[in-house]
């Protein structure tokens, strides 16, 4: 199909595989921000090397929780038990400390309220008056509670989110196991379905699949970055191709 900075062609299109946090909602903020809060503090006074804000999009941005806490922690060449997957959050487990992000990121989410990107609503809205299918596919294990607050809830009757991809033993991106689960309930063939994620690991599970395309949306990842990820084209804005 063809795409440019300026336009979307739809043809061959049946199906929009949607990331939600930074492509559809500005989450992915506040995602950076409860993993800056729980990894600040669990750093203090180890002797390891501080958080940064790269270690988000480094080792975190876009992967299912509990990998985003292994894979920082491997960065510092710390390794910690697994503990229960319901762990306490004051516990230092991989589990425990996921849990905990978990806490801080729906505290902020509860305390600000979520507010989806304007061009991204009116992206949607084009692809539903044009028939296309539409799903959201999330690392997150809260993407139906930030739809919902976000009101995009009712846009999308397929969602594949942390929870879902667990009980159905998916691995998580870069694989693209879950946008192909995604595809499979739409009841569409991935060569129908376009991938649009801000995340690089999201990026790169789209280009893994046999998908028509993949959309990379520049949140902070870099345009070239996502580029050399596989996305097919890189905009700022999805309003960028009305």
């Amino acid at each position: 199909m063809a795409m440019s900075e300026t336009s979307l062609d739809w043809s061959g299109a049946d199906a929009l595989l949607f990331d939600l946090d930074g492509v559809l909602t500005p989450t992915a903020v506040v995602h950076e921000q409860a993993w800056a809060m729980l990894f600040d503090g669990y750093l203090a006074d180890t002797g390891h090397p501080p958080y940064r804000e790269s270690d988000y999009f480094d080792f975190i941005d876009g992967k299912p929780r509990f990998d985003g806490v292994r894979d920082f922690l491997a960065s510092r060449a710390i390794t910690l038990p697994e503990g229960p997957l319901d762990d306490d959050p004051s516990n230092l487990t991989v589990h425990g400390l996921g849990n905990k992000k978990n806490l801080v990121f729906n505290e902020i989410v509860e305390t600000t309220g979520v507010r989806p990107f304007p061009g991204s609503v009116r992206f949607v809205e084009a692809a539903k008056a044009r028939g296309l299918k539409l799903a959201v596919v999330s690392s997150s294990r809260n993407a139906p509670a930030v739809l919902a607050a976000a009101g995009l809830e009712g846009y999308f009757p397929v969602v594949v989110d942390g929870q879902v991809a667990a009980a159905a033993g998916l691995p998580g991106k870069p694989d693209h196991a879950t946008f192909t689960y995604a595809a499979g309930l739409l009841g569409v063939p991935t060569s129908g379905c376009i991938v649009v994620e801000d995340a690089v690991s999201g990026v790169q599970a789209g280009s893994a699949g046999d998908f028509l395309a993949v959309i990379g949306v520049d949140r902070g990842a870099g345009r070239q970055t996502l580029l050399d990820a596989g996305a097919t084209v890189v905009v700022d804005d999805l309003a960028e191709l009305l």
